[in-house]
């Protein structure tokens, strides 16, 4: 049907190094999408895959991990009983047959309709408070159960787990009514424990009833649409799918006015996932929220919170989203496995703040310049006409800024930035080189070019400092690396994320033949077609840039980045380009200075003891099922935690405020004006900003 029913795809590749994220979609014209996505595959992919057993092993381990994340449905004969089919998705996908997806759907539609009569058999009786077992929390762990018995046990552990979780709140709240009770007469009831026990397993009932529920609604289309969005994973973690709802929507993401709590989502199987802060957004703000948590429950103000997990993602947002003002609080688990409530006061997000923004640091040593770029946005990306912006430009602007107001240097902040455009880190590269290549772009074939900055205007040549994290991708390592070859910048920080692939979108509609335009809209699919690299030769995939300072971090010892996402691109490297590094900056000293500082800082000392508590905690991931020893675990984690709110608070010494040139700009509008001013007020808590200002005045 291929041949029959598309044009030929010509590719033409979009320089855009789309920020890094996994989503999920559906489709409903299902074998049409399969054909176009697979012929653009073939046709436009950096790195096509054979279609081979080897190709339909691999992709069944990986269908089997996406079918069953948590392994709470399906069972080790379950699997078995697909494995017939392990070495013939090759010959499903070239005949276009479907037999190994239309057996997992049956067997998973059956598996639902049965563990919705276990829960609901579990929960209509107490469970063994004094019972000394455990449950594993991370089903990535665990193996698919052998039989029935084993899995329906799995289930009990799980619901006593969900059970004593609400149990262990409705306790603690019973403890202060009778605190304040003991103080003064109040009309609060004191309910005994077993009233608490019967209301704990209601609120673990209607959270199942509700998933239950939603997984019921999932179809055979919907379920399709994994299966196919596990042969695009295959080829890498960036090339997915975006049905025309989905392809709006990340156009509509960068563009105009965002409402809620500033944080974009997407869905990996059935949980929902933080991928991006906006920055100055009332997540942003607030500072609990972190991109990688995951969200399990969303509750409005002091209603009872919904669980999200296994529903669809347009629906999560429809409970976060909300108007300004009103409270949403998130129940997320953390990279290290623990779980928190972050309460969120939802605001209006003007686009505007996430822009490039500068302030102005000043300690009784220096007076440092702060820039920072949330992404690498262009007109492409953001809005069209007079008020549209280019990040480079952007970025000139405020460096400009900051030259007129004497700053004794630079600090370039692109944590948590996941890239934007390509010609725009080289615009912006070439802002702080005299000229030379900027990045090392290679091409499906195997065509090379490279990408140069051919002005000779270098409007600064003063200290600079460039700050990554593990979030800073594509676009970020590509400025972050060439500042680094050209010994131009200090980069500090930690290992970053690893993203060195670029992406285009091919929308689906301009491939199908005439005659049947009633089938569209069917959507885009983004494809990797290029891999770029540093000037150096060697390539930021999989390894990222190194600082040549590194920072404490709390997820030090916890694996992140491209290396730990399914099917990545590899390493490789490139002949060196002919670039002429400059010779100014004492790296072995600033280096020796700044590690001296930071084993004295306190902060930094308490982010040391954060990551081995983040690490101890991701491995032990195992919660006790008697009450009394979940509730002291539960009483220990929280006071452990105590101890990092000094994380949060302004830092002696330091002052930090906007430009009067940027004062005086936005003096007609005072809600903006007082935006501005508490963005650079939150900069006073950032102890990574602090010590980067003191690598500058080392720099003098």
């Amino acid at each position: 049907m291929r041949k029959k029913l598309l044009k030929p795809i010509a590719v033409t590749v979009s320089l855009a190094l789309l920020s890094f994220s996994i989503v999920k979609f559906s489709f409903d014209k299902n074998q049409l999408i399969l054909d176009i996505v697979m012929s653009g595959l073939d046709n436009a992919h950096y790195s096509p895959q054979t279609i081979d057993d080897n190709f339909s092993a691999k992709f069944f381990d990986l269908y089997m991990k996406r079918l069953d994340n948590g392994k709470m449905f399906l069972m080790q004969p379950d699997v078995d009983n697909m494995a017939k089919y392990k070495t013939k998705v090759d010959d499903e996908i070239k005949a276009e047959t479907f037999e190994l997806f239309n057996l997992s759907n049956d067997i998973k539609s059956r598996r639902i309709l049965e563990k919705e009569a276990w829960y609901k058999e579990i929960l209509s009786k107490p469970f063994d408070y004094k019972i000394n077992e455990e449950y594993e929390t991370d089903g990535e762990k665990a193996n698919f159960a052998k039989n029935e018995t084993e899995l329906k046990d799995r289930w009990r552990k799980s619901l006593q787990y969900q059970t004593l979780a609400r149990l262990n709140e409705l306790l603690l709240a019973q403890e202060k009514i009778k605190e304040v009770k003991a103080k003064r007469d109040t009309d609060a009831v004191i309910k005994p424990f077993d009233t608490l026990e019967v209301q704990a397993r209601a609120k673990v009932l209607k959270a199942n009833n509700d998933w239950f529920k939603r997984l019921k609604k999932l179809n055979k289309k919907d379920r399709y649409a994994d299966y196919v969005n596990t042969i695009t994973a295959m080829y890498d973690p960036h090339t997915e799918f975006f049905p025309p709802k989905e392809k709006k929507m990340f156009d509509q993401s960068m563009t105009g006015q965002l409402e809620g709590i500033g944080a974009r989502l997407q869905q990996k199987d059935e949980y929902i996932k933080i991928s991006e802060l906006v920055v100055g957004g009332p997540a942003y703000k607030q500072g609990d929220l972190k991109a990688g948590d995951i969200i399990l429950k969303v509750a409005q103000g002091d209603k009872e919170a919904v669980d999200i997990v296994g529903m669809e993602i347009d629906d999560a947002i429809e409970l976060i989203k909300g108007k300004k003002g009103t409270e949403v609080k998130l129940t997320v688990k953390k990279i290290d496995g623990s779980t928190k409530v972050i309460s969120i006061i939802r605001d209006i997000i003007e686009l505007d703040e996430t822009f490039a923004h500068s302030a102005i640091m000043q300690n009784d040593k220096n007076k440092v310049g702060y820039i920072r770029l949330p992404s690498f946005y262009t007109t492409n990306f953001t809005r069209s006409g007079g008020d549209a912006h280019r990040c480079s430009q952007d970025i000139k602007n405020e460096v400009l800024k900051l030259k007129a107001e004497g700053v004794n240097g630079i600090i370039l902040d692109l944590r948590d930035n996941g890239g934007g455009s390509l010609p725009e880190v080289v615009d912006m590269a070439g802002l702080f080189i005299k000229s030379g290549p900027i990045v090392q772009v290679r091409k499906k074939g195997g065509d090379t070019e490279q990408l140069s900055d051919r002005s000779p205007d270098q409007i600064y040549d003063g200290p600079l400092v460039v700050m990554i994290n593990r979030n800073s991708a594509s676009a970020s390592e590509i400025m972050a690396a060439a500042m680094q070859d050209y010994k131009r910048a200090v980069i500090m920080g930690t290992q970053s994320f690893g993203k060195g692939t670029v992406q285009s979108f091919l929308d689906l509609d301009n491939y199908v033949i005439n005659g049947l335009d009633s089938l569209k809209p069917l959507g885009s699919v983004k494809v990797t077609m290029q891999k770029f690299y540093r000037i150096n030769g060697g390539s930021t995939q999989l390894r990222g840039v190194t600082p040549d300072i590194n920072l404490p971090d709390p997820y030090f010892y916890i694996e992140t980045g491209e290396k730990e996402m399914d099917n990545p691109m590899p390493w490789d490297e490139m002949p060196k380009a002919v670039y002429a590094p400059y010779d100014n900056i004492k790296y072995d000293k600033l280096k020796q200075k700044s590690e001296a500082r930071i084993k004295k800082d306190k902060e930094f000392v308490l982010v040391s003891e954060e990551a081995k508590d983040y690490k101890a905690k991701k491995d032990d991931s195992k919660y006790s099922l008697n009450l009394e020893k979940y509730m002291t675990e539960a009483k220990k984690y929280k006071d452990d935690n105590k101890k990092y709110d000094e994380l949060r608070k302004d830092i002696k010494g330091v002052d930090v405020s906007l430009m009067n040139v940027d004062i005086q700009r936005l003096s007609a509008d005072t809600v903006k004006l007082n935006r501005e001013k508490k963005w650079a007020a939150n900069i006073k808590k950032d102890f990574y900003l602090n010590e980067a200002s003191n690598v500058i005045n080392d720099m003098k």
